[in-house]
């Protein structure tokens, strides 16, 4: 059996062969870097947010999706994709924008539709130009959440622009439509605690959050989390510190809830950490390898839900 339910082998399994992202880069900003609900952006993020491998956004939809198909149709005899708006907060525009957007994408061959964005910027006057385009095309919408942590005061250190209750409506928002969620977790933000990896596991098996992304804290240049770390404010968690939170949070995170990603990347000439200097597929696989030597596997502490208490009595009647 698997350590963990792969992205990959869930969607071959779902479409009878290999599908690929195709990200696509908008003219858009976030509600917390425009002064809306903040200035500045999280503390974390560069000014290109983190599309260190799209094309420009000048270019349009149809030629970025046409590059990214010939690129990875070639490399990875693809013919099956999904059209991923990926860089900052892509709800984050007007409506009459934000429908012009989605219906460009008709092509055939493009599956689903993913769409990265912002607990605040999830309204149902958004999720209604979706539905629509969802019931034309008969295709699925997953939504992409930057949640990172579910400590709140974590959040409001990292200059987030929400808290916690903002996640819970849009995701409950969302999954009322039908869509898919994909929830993205930093694992390793230096206020965090390892009861934070598990909580957080446990809030996204309890809201029933469809996908999880993992990442790994990195450090571009010129960021206020940058100039913080280099005047020696705080510390990163080690390497092993990371691999073990990943593992406690795999194991109580539920069993059916797909993982598209254990940890990031960044290229290193933008950063002044990432990654601990190790290759994103080394660590990847020595988790893996560490998970299996020990036994352990996505889902194996998952024994928290209905009434854990009173579990006795219920299933012996």
């Amino acid at each position: 059996m698997d350590t963990y339910l792969k992205y990959s082998t869930y969607l071959r399994e779902k479409y009878g062969e290999k599908v690929y992202k195709l990200p696509i880069q908008l003219p858009v900003t976030c509600p917390n870097r425009d002064g809306t609900c903040g200035s500045g952006g999280c503390t974390f993020c560069g000014d290109i947010g983190t599309g260190f491998e799209m094309y420009e956004a000048t270019e349009s939809i149809a030629e970025q999706l046409q590059k990214n198909k010939d690129y990875m149709g070639k490399r990875y005899k693809a013919r099956l994709f999904i059209a991923y708006f990926q860089n900052y907060s892509n709800t984050y525009m007007s409506l009459e924008a934000f429908s012009q957007v989605i219906e460009t994408i008709r092509d055939k061959d493009i599956v689903e539709i993913a769409v990265s964005t912002r607990p605040d910027c999830i309204h149902p006057a958004y999720l209604e130009i979706l539905k629509a385009w969802a019931i034309k095309h008969q295709k699925e919408i997953c939504i992409e959440l930057g949640l990172q942590t579910i400590n709140y005061h974590t959040l409001k250190k990292i200059n987030r622009g929400h808290g916690l209750a903002e996640y819970l409506d849009a995701i409950l928002m969302i999954k009322s439509y039908g869509f898919k969620v994909c929830t993205h977790v930093i694992l390793n933000l230096p206020w965090d605690t390892e009861q934070d990896t598990i909580e957080t596991a446990k809030c996204l098996s309890v809201l029933q959050s469809d996908y999880v992304k993992l990442h790994a804290l990195y450090l571009i240049k010129g960021t206020p989390l940058a100039k913080a770390y280099e005047k020696g404010n705080f510390e990163m968690l080690s390497l092993e510190g990371y691999k073990e939170r990943v593992k406690l949070f795999l194991r109580y995170l539920n069993p059916q809830i797909v993982v598209q990603r254990l940890i990031g990347r960044a290229p290193e000439e933008v950063t002044i950490f990432a990654n601990w200097d190790t290759s994103w597929w080394k660590i990847h696989d020595d988790l893996v390898a560490e998970m299996q030597e020990s036994g352990q596997k996505q889902g194996d502490l998952y024994n928290y839900r209905q009434g854990k208490a009173v579990r006795r009595w219920t299933e012996s009647s």
